[in-house]
């Protein structure tokens, strides 16, 4: 089996993965808080990931993946909004877990293994808090438990932040109860008007970190082979999450492998709800194909930053119309059975998962078929390309219903064609370039082929 080799944000450097059990690796990814509906970088990590876990299916067996990616649905942002709303929260939560998973399942996000709700894992994580207290951890103070920061000696290995650093980067509140300005919540009381669950420490709910290191270890198990998420994450919530994680369960490391995708920026600047430079993953759908925002959010490499625009998509479609109508000009050759994806694109992923050249492997074999004659040929180039966008969540769609989209006028335009050929059928040829003009004129490209006319949109 090929290398797989992944940038480690631990240990700042490109490592051969190898998960500690072949026959069940486990991957968790921190999924979305639900109170609004997600914006396109909020989707980044969902897709960055979703590859990785189509990649590792691949390379394991789809059988012996185990992923998990959870939903936050309870957090301060959702009191808020359901006080402004006057919806109760429940509501709003569901709501916008719905939305999420329709959003994602529209750029073609497969659903993970396990989606665990916060909600759902209350005794797990008073349990570990127990636990953090019970080991000099953590302490109580004022209704509320803190993890004691200072008693853990490497807290900051993740994010190689000094102390200044993290507590600044952090916007601690430096409340009177703390022993330490560093120290982070574990458990906070809830007013009457707020959730709460009864716990040793009274009415109240979890920080938002100890929540994913319950659910990891519920899930998971107390060492995984990958835990991924947004760049902005590093610190303070993975950081946090070693570190409680670690002291829960003796020292274990919480994952193997840590991967962090990059930012996506509008005109440079870090695309946020706070600044309201977004653009909602629904607004976008309504205009674009999911595969088309999917190509151009893998169109760079996970770790880098991605400047999203209008033209990103534009070269998105294009690319992808060609991809399409190759397949469409190999509709008279069959995938063989045993079709897989092209040593070399599987090459370009296990690298780190470097999607830009793994798509560039894809045009390539896209160019190959082009100019293929036989038709074992066209059929084995038709078998690696299918099966190399499979990995990449692309080419899922019928190829002439591809080449077709963007309007809703296919039974007049198929008209318009089925009159083109009668009219050269009966050599009225004049008729016959009339018809093609209007249709050119409309955007719409004709192929004369010995199976017939087709048509698609674009040239």
């Amino acid at each position: 089996m090929m290398t797989l080799k992944l940038h480690n944000t631990m240990t700042k450097a490109k490592v051969p993965f190898e998960p500690a059990d072949p026959k069940r690796v486990t991957m968790y990814v921190c999924g979305p808080t639900v109170y609004s509906r997600p914006h396109i970088g909020n989707a980044r990590p969902a897709l960055v990931f979703d590859v990785v876990f189509r990649l590792l299916r691949h390379l394991f067996g789809e059988e012996h993946v185990v992923y998990a990616r959870n939903i936050t649905d309870i957090d301060d942002k959702i009191n808020a909004a359901s006080q402004e709303s006057g919806r109760p929260i429940s509501d709003i939560t569901k709501e916008m877990a719905d939305i999420y998973r329709g959003d994602m399942a529209a750029l073609g996000v497969l659903p993970p293994t396990h989606e665990p709700h916060a909600t759902a894992h209350i005794l797990e994580i008073i349990t570990m808090i127990e636990t953090l207290i019970s080991g000099g951890n953590a302490y109580e103070a004022e209704g509320h438990v803190l993890f004691n920061v200072p008693v853990f000696d490497e807290y900051g290995q993740l994010s190689n932040r000094n102390r200044d650093d993290m507590i600044a980067g952090a916007r601690v509140d430096v409340a009177p109860y703390k022993k330490d300005p560093a120290d982070f919540v574990l458990w906070k009381p809830s007013s009457d008007d707020l959730p709460g669950w009864d716990s040793p420490w009274g009415r109240g709910r979890p920080g938002w970190h100890i929540e994913c290191s319950a659910m990891i270890e519920k899930h998971l198990g107390q060492t995984i082979d990958i835990h991924g998420g947004g760049h902005d994450l590093i610190f303070p919530h993975h950081e946090n999450e070693l570190a409680q994680s670690r002291c829960s369960h003796d020292g274990a490391d919480l994952a193997r492998v840590w991967m962090h995708n990059g930012f996506l920026t509008m005109d440079k600047d870090k695309m946020s709800k706070s600044i309201g430079n977004i653009v909602t993953v629904h607004e976008l759908s309504q205009e674009h194909a999911g595969e088309t925002i999917r190509f151009a959010m893998l169109s760079a490499h996970y770790r880098q930053p991605l400047d999203w625009s209008d033209d990103l998509l534009a070269q998105a479609k294009n690319t992808l119309d060609r991809l399409y109508r190759t397949l469409d000009n190999l509709s008279d050759v069959d995938i063989p059975a045993d079709a897989k994806p092209s040593d070399a694109f599987i090459a370009a992923l296990s690298d780190d998962v470097n999607t830009p050249k793994a798509m560039a492997e894809m045009s390539a074999l896209c160019k190959a078929a082009n100019t293929a004659t036989s038709d074992d040929e066209r059929a084995h180039l038709k078998g690696q390309l299918t099966t190399s966008g499979a990995v990449l969540g692309l080419l899922q769609d019928d190829p002439q219903s591809w080449l077709k989209s963007g309007g809703d006028d296919d039974a007049e335009i198929d008209a318009l064609v089925a009159a083109r050929v009668a009219a050269r059928g009966s050599k009225d040829f004049a008729e016959s370039d009339r018809i093609r003009d209007e249709l050119s004129a409309r955007g719409i490209t004709l192929e004369d082929g010995a199976g017939g006319t087709k048509w698609r949109r674009g040239c």
